[in-house]
């Protein structure tokens, strides 16, 4: 991420951002996975979950990771500036991951399309594409791609969709205040605006359509699968011939694609693990994929 430093506009005069709260946890010790796919962490926000993100990538290693659009929030950082010490702990994360050794691939989404010119190459150690086909332990071939290209909101009426982000930023506060009611009661994170969305028919039915939409991006080249973000919404399902997996993000979810050496995909939940007396000691939750026929 440092090579992308002056691509990124920069930060106005004005007094230090706060300290963060994050610190890695060392006696806990790594679990490994032979691929890690994130997306959606919307850095530059402030409803990003840097820390709880940081804290994902320090306690996880892996032999690829997949940077799966979303990362930096560019639309976000051109109306007002945020970045906090926790931000660069995730930046710092990733830079050790490729410092020992870890391939990490950048897919940009549309948050982040400032990107996009630049696929292809490598800067700091890490691969940007527009998209890539991984192939799984056991011999799957899965499309990597964010999939706002398949949105049709963001194709034709780009504006409509900075209004959207406007308005689910103003959510994704009040789910801030939700959130930090909760946990001063001991209770467990639980999303409001992840609720407000499940909750509305139609924003189920445009879910339905981008699933679909995205599976016959896939099957139309002959690839047994896709994984993508950008909906926030983590999902692994069966839509026909084609294996539907979505990452979900880090603003609500908190959750991560991970493969195992033999090809199990799963669907982990990080933010079963926040501290609260609630969820203290709390396994991590997981998803499982359906295993191939």
């Amino acid at each position: 991420m440092a090579g992308f430093a002056w691509l990124v506009p920069r930060a106005p005069k004005g007094p230090k951002p706060p300290r963060s709260r994050y610190t890695p946890h060392p006696e806990q010790p790594s679990r490994y996975h032979r691929t890690i796919f994130i997306s959606d962490t919307h850095l530059g926000t402030r409803g990003c979950k840097a820390e709880l993100l940081a804290d994902f990538l320090a306690r996880n290693a892996c032999q690829t990771l997949y940077l799966v659009g979303d990362i930096i929030d560019g639309w976000q950082l051109k109306r007002r500036w945020h970045w906090s010490e926790s931000q660069n702990h995730v930046v710092n994360e990733i830079l050790r991951k490729v410092d020992e050794g870890t391939r990490v691939i950048l897919i940009p989404g549309n948050h982040d399309e400032f990107l996009r010119p630049y696929c292809g190459r490598t800067y700091a150690g890490i691969e940007v594409s527009l998209e890539h086909v991984h192939e799984t332990a056991d011999g799957r071939r899965l499309l990597v791609i964010h999939g706002d290209q398949f949105d049709g909101v963001i194709s034709f009426a780009n504006w409509l969709a900075r209004l959207g982000s406007w308005a689910y930023d103003r959510a994704l506060q009040l789910n801030e205040m939700v959130h930090s009611v909760r946990r001063g009661l001991g209770l467990p994170y639980w999303s409001l605006s992840a609720w407000l969305k499940h909750a509305v028919k139609d924003a189920v039915e445009y879910v339905c359509r981008f699933e679909q939409v995205l599976a016959r991006a896939a099957e139309r080249q002959a690839l047994d699968g896709v994984v993508c973000g950008h909906i926030h919404q983590a999902q692994i399902k069966q839509l026909g011939k084609v294996l539907y997996l979505n990452t979900g993000d880090w603003v609500e979810s908190c959750t991560a694609l991970v493969e195992d050496a033999r090809g199990h995909l799963e669907i982990v939940r990080w933010a079963a693990c926040l501290p609260t007396p609630a969820s203290r000691g709390a396994k991590v939750a997981r998803e499982a994929a359906p295993l191939p026929a």
